[in-house]
């Protein structure tokens, strides 16, 4: 099977406070985008990788990939103010394809076995996505007061990458930009349609580079993974 993927990597990461785009931060002395990239370069169900960048920061972008030895980025189009957007103009980079995946930049430890899962279900049935089941006691609040205890046994904590086959990640998309909808991800999207979309249980690991705490849960992965 393969696949092409959609980075996301224009957002400007105010929660991080560093200043720059988070992406470029270092995890072991390397930018979390690389350890991102780095997974998809590995595998070979990956067909291409197709990032969403701000125009400021393309040349650096490119000097990274050079640096890196990243060869399967393919197209770098110009990102837009939402994610949806930045998703679209992949996703007319890409044109045509048979699956494909979003993935947030900033989530560099997910694992080839949970993509290809994702892939193989995208295939069959149309979507799925990564996520973890809800771990904490979820209560339903309004203006401070706990209105209920809400059941955590179907509640997941969705994550990416977030798979589907081609055309229908590309009609949903294209069907929210006439009607001027904006959804949270694709999966919103997809389901806005009518689709099912199907869970693929991921990892806890697989975080969100968001605030400076992450970077320590994210050093600490690594320390745990290749040793340090």
């Amino acid at each position: 099977m393969v696949y092409d993927v959609i980075l996301p990597a224009a957002g400007s990461g105010k929660r991080m406070g560093a200043g720059k785009n988070k992406l470029f931060l270092e995890l072991k002395e390397k930018p979390i985008l690389i350890h991102t990239l780095e997974v998809f370069e590995k595998d070979e169900w990956c067909r291409g990788i197709y990032l969403a960048v701000k125009d400021s920061e393309r040349e650096f972008i490119q000097n990274l990939l050079k640096h890196y030895h990243i060869t399967k980025v393919k197209a770098m189009p110009t990102g837009g103010a939402e994610r949806q957007y930045s998703v679209q103009s992949c996703m007319k980079a890409i044109g045509n394809g048979d699956i494909v995946l979003v993935h947030d930049a900033a989530r560099p430890f997910i694992l080839e076995p949970t993509i290809h899962k994702l892939v193989e279900a995208a295939q069959q049935k149309g979507a799925a996505i990564a996520g973890v089941r809800a771990k904490d006691t979820m209560k339903r609040v309004e203006e401070g007061i706990i209105q209920e205890t809400v059941d955590r046994s179907t509640l997941w904590m969705i994550q990416t990458p977030q798979a589907f086959r081609f055309e229908l990640l590309q009609y949903a998309e294209n069907h929210a930009e006439q009607d001027g909808f904006l959804g949270t991800d694709e999966s919103m999207l997809v389901e806005r349609e009518g689709e099912f979309v199907y869970m693929v249980e991921s990892s806890y690991e697989n975080v969100k580079i968001t605030t400076k705490e992450d970077l320590v849960f994210g050093e600490a992965i690594l320390n745990q993974r290749i040793g340090g």
